[in-house]
C-alpha cells in the first residue's frame, strides 16, 4: 500500500490538532516507489539493500535448511481453549504427527468458523470502510516464528482437515516490514482438495532474510473446519548474521525513507472547507449555477447523486459545450465538478488510494483530507503498515470520525499503547464503533481510556486480547452506557465487573462471551442477561463452561433471541424442561447450536422438530441420542432450515448416511456429517 501522510513536525507540542500547524510527510508512495526500484535492482522482492544482497561465496551462501515451527506470536483464533492441548494453535509446532492421514484430528490447529454461515447469522457484522478490503478477504490468521534466520525458498503447510483455506503467505524481515510472499487467486479457492496434502505454493523471488510467517486464511468455500498438522519454512541460511544487520541498521540510517519516518517537508496547503464561491470555478461549475443545479449530498440525495455521476453526467457534458471566445471548445477538466460532487467521487476509494490522490494536486489534496471522508477508518487490511506516525495523520484529518476498526495492528510494537490513547483522546469522543480485535499493544491504560473519552460507543469488540498479564479491568468501562453489541470473544474477564457493565447497558443487541476462561459463573450471567439485557437478539457462549439446566431457564426468558450458541457449555446429564423453555419462548430463533451438548434427549429433539419452525441453522454435532427419525422430524418441521450439522453423532450409523445424502437433496439443506472424512481414513 502506499499512503501521504502529513503528520505534526513537532510531537511535543500541544495535542491541538489545528490544521494550521507546520506538518511534516510521510511519502508512502515514494518508500514503495523506492522498494521496487530497489527490488528490480537486485532481482527480486528485498528487504535487504542491494550491497547486502545474497552473494554467490560459500562463506555468504550459508547451507539449505528446513525448519519447523518453534513457536506461536499471535492467531485470530482457535477451536481450541488456551488450557487444553485440542485444536489449539500452539498445535502447530513442531513436525507434523498427523499427515499424510486425513480426519479430523484434535492435535492439529482448528479455527472457530468455516463456510459463510457465521455471516449469514443474525449477529453478522458489516466491516467498516468496506472498500478497503482486498479482493480475497482475510478471515483468520496465524503468525508463528521458527528458531533460524534462512532466505525462503519454500513454505510447506501440512494440512489434514478441509484443506484449502490458506489464501497468503508474509514473512517479516530484518527491516522490520512484512512482504507478501504468495497471494491465492480465486481459482485457487474454486475446487478445494478433499485430501490431506503438503501445500507449497510457488513464492516470490526474494533474497529477504527471515524466520517469521504469518499465514492467512479464508474460509468461505470450506464444508467444514480446517485443521492445520504444522508449518515447515525451507530455505538456505545465512553466514555473518551480524554484518548483514550492522549494515542494514547503516542503510536505514542512511536511507531513512525506507521506513515509516517522519521527514522534514514544507506545510501542507490549507484545506478547503465549503465549495468554491459563486464568481468562481471552471465552465461545469459555471454551467451548473446557470441551470440552478444544486446537488443534495445528504443522506436522502446520496443516491440521486450517485446515479447522476454514472449514468447523466457524460450526457450533460456533451449538451452543455461552453465556447471560449466564440471560436474553440472551453477545456473541461474533472476539477471544474462542484466541490460536492467530486467529494463524493473519492468517497468510494479505499483508503490507500484517498492517500494517493491528495499527491495530485492543490485541490484534490484539500477534498481528500476533508474530514467527510474519514467518518470510518479501517486499518485492519492494512494491518502491516499501521504505525504510530500513521494514527498521528489520521487524527488530523478524521475530525468526524464515527467508527474505528484497528483490529490486527501493532502486533510486533509498530503501534505504542501511548500514541493510541493519545488518537482516542482527540478523535474518540464521537465514535460508535470501536473494534480492537487481537491488537497486541492493548493495556489497562489504553482500556481506561475507552471507558473514560468514548462514552457513546453502541459497539464494543475486545476479541482475542492479550491475557498475559491479564489487563481488562472492566471498572473502568461503567461510564459506557449504550452499549448495544459487546463482543469479548476469547478474552478473560471477571464476573462481577461484567455483571456490572451488563446492567448498564440494557440496549445490548449483540453478546459474545465465548471462550471467556472458568472463573466466569454463566448461571449468575444468564440471570442478570434475563433481568437487565431483554432486548438480546444474539448470545455466543461458546466453550463458555458451568452453565447449567439453571442457567439454560434464565435464557429462556430472552424472548428477542434469534441466535444461541451453546456449544461445549452445557455439561449436564439432563437439561430438564430448559430446552423447551427456550424454544417455547423464543420463537424467533433462526440459529441454535448445541455442539456436545451430551444432555440433550430425544423428547429435546422432538421439542426441537416441534417448535423449531423459524430455525436456519442447526447444530447437533456430537450428540448422542440422536437417531435417522429425528433428523427426519426436524427437516419436516423446519422449513427455512437450510443447515444441519450431524458430524460424530455416534447413533448415525454407516448405512443412514446414503440416506442423509437424499434428504439433503430433497430439502435442500446442508447436512453436515462424519462420512465424508471417515472414508479417507478406513
Amino acid at each position: 500500500m502506499s499512503l501521504l501522510a502529513y503528520v505534526p513536525s513537532n510531537r511535543s507540542e500541544s495535542n491541538d490538532p489545528s490544521d494550521t500547524e507546520p506538518d511534516a510527510l510521510v511519502d508512502f508512495t515514494a518508500m514503495l516507489r523506492q522498494r521496487n526500484e530497489r527490488q528490480r535492482e537486485c532481482g527480486g522482492f528485498s528487504w535487504l539493500n542491494c550491497d547486502n544482497k545474497m552473494k554467490t561465496e560459500h562463506s555468504d551462501q550459508g547451507y539449505y535448511l528446513e525448519q519447523y515451527v518453534l513457536g506461536v506470536l499471535d492467531f485470530s483464533s482457535q477451536y481450541g481453549i488456551d488450557y487444553s492441548i485440542s485444536y489449539t494453535a500452539a498445535n502447530v509446532i513442531g513436525r507434523p504427527t498427523k499427515y499424510p492421514a486425513y480426519g479430523d484430528y484434535p492435535e492439529t490447529f482448528t479455527m472457530r468458523t468455516y463456510g459463510d454461515w457465521w455471516q449469514k447469522a443474525p449477529s453478522a457484522t458489516h466491516e467498516i470502510q468496506a472498500q478497503n478490503l482486498p479482493k480475497l478477504a482475510t478471515h483468520d490468521y496465524i503468525v508463528v516464528f521458527f528458531e533460524e534466520f534462512v532466505v525462503p525458498s519454500e513454505v510447506a503447510i501440512f494440512e489434514t482437515f478441509n484443506p484449502g483455506a490458506v489464501i497468503r503467505i508474509w514473512a517479516y524481515g530484518m527491516t522490520k516490514h512484512w512482504t507478501c510472499l504468495w497471494e491465492a487467486s480465486d481459482s485457487d479457492l474454486a475446487q478445494p482438495p478433499s485430501d490431506a496434502r503438503r501445500f507449497a505454493p510457488t513464492l516470490k523471488k526474494t533474497t529477504m532474510i527471515t524466520k517469521t510467517l504469518r499465514i492467512e486464511f479464508n474460509h468461505s468455500q470450506l464444508n467444514y473446519y480446517a485443521e492445520i498438522d504444522a508449518i515447515m519454512l525451507c530455505g538456505r541460511t545465512v553466514s555473518g548474521m551480524q554484518n548483514l544487520l550492522d549494515k542494514e541498521q547503516r542503510m536505514h540510517h542512511n536511507q531513512p525513507t525506507q521506513r515509516l519516518e517522519v521527514t522534514p517537508s514544507t506545510p501542507p496547503p490549507p484545506p478547503v472547507h465549503a465549495p468554491m464561491a459563486e464568481t468562481s470555478g471552471g465552465p461545469i461549475s459555471c454551467k451548473l449555477r446557470t441551470l440552478k443545479f444544486q446537488p443534495n449530498c445528504g443522506e436522502d440525495g446520496a443516491t440521486k447523486l450517485h446515479e447522476f455521476i454514472n449514468n447523466d453526467l457524460g450526457q450533460f457534458l456533451l449538451e452543455n459545450r461552453l465556447e471560449d471566445g466564440g471560436n474553440s471548445s472551453a477545456r473541461l477538466l474533472l476539477t471544474d465538478l462542484p466541490f460536492e460532487i467530486l467529494l463524493r467521487i473519492l468517497s468510494y476509494l479505499d483508503l490507500k488510494s484517498l492517500f494517493r490522490v491528495g499527491q495530485v494536486s492543490r485541490i484534490f489534496y484539500d477534498i481528500s483530507t476533508h474530514p467527510l471522508l474519514y467518518g470510518e477508518l479501517s486499518l485492519k487490511p492494512y494491518w502491516h503498515l499501521a504505525s504510530s506516525e500513521l494514527l498521528c495523520t489520521l487524527a488530523r484529518r478524521a475530525t468526524m470520525l464515527r467508527k474505528l476498526d484497528l483490529s490486527w495492528c501493532g502486533g510486533l510494537g509498530n503501534v505504542s499503547p501511548t500514541e493510541f490513547k493519545k488518537f482516542l483522546t482527540q478523535r474518540g469522543d464521537n465514535l460508535t464503533h470501536l473494534r480492537l480485535n487481537s491488537c497486541k499493544f492493548l493495556n489497562a491504560s489504553c482500556i481506561e481510556t475507552v471507558g473514560i473519552v468514548c462514552d457513546n460507543l453502541n459497539e464494543l469488540s475486545l476479541r482475542n486480547c492479550p491475557t498475559d498479564p491479564p489487563l481488562l479491568n472492566f471498572s473502568c468501562l461503567a461510564n459506557l452506557k449504550n452499549l448495544e453489541r459487546l463482543d469479548l470473544f476469547q478474552t478473560l474477564f471477571e464476573t462481577e465487573l461484567l455483571l456490572s457493565m451488563l446492567e448498564s447497558n440494557r440496549k445490548l443487541k449483540h453478546l459474545n462471551l465465548a471462550f471467556c476462561g472458568v472463573s466466569v459463573n454463566m448461571d449468575m450471567v444468564a440471570a442478570h442477561l434475563a433481568t437487565y439485557n431483554t432486548q438480546l437478539i444474539s448470545l455466543d457462549l461458546w466453550k463458555a463452561h458451568f452453565l447449567t439446566a439453571r442457567g439454560l431457564q434464565s435464557l429462556a426468558r430472552l424472548h428477542q433471541l434469534e441466535e444461541l450458541d451453546l456449544g461445549w457449555c452445557l455439561r449436564e446429564a439432563s437439561l430438564g424442561d430448559g430446552l423447551f423453555q427456550l424454544l417455547s419462548n423464543c420463537p424467533k430463533l433462526r440459529k441454535l447450536f448445541l455442539s456436545a451438548v451430551r444432555g440433550t434427549t430425544e423428547r429435546d429433539l422432538t421439542h426441537i422438530a416441534a417448535l423449531g419452525k423459524n430455525l436456519e441453522q442447526l447444530d447437533l454435532m456430537g450428540i448422542l441420542n440422536i437417531t435417522h427419525e429425528r433428523v427426519y422430524d426436524i427437516l419436516m418441521n423446519c422449513p427455512k432450515l437450510e443447515m444441519l450439522d450431524l458430524s460424530f453423532c455416534d447413533n448415525i450409523m454407516d448405512r443412514d448416511f446414503d440416506v442423509l445424502t437424499d434428504w439433503s437433496r430433497q430439502f435442500n439443506v446442508d447436512i453436515k456429517s462424519s462420512r465424508n472424512w471417515r472414508t479417507h481414513t478406513q
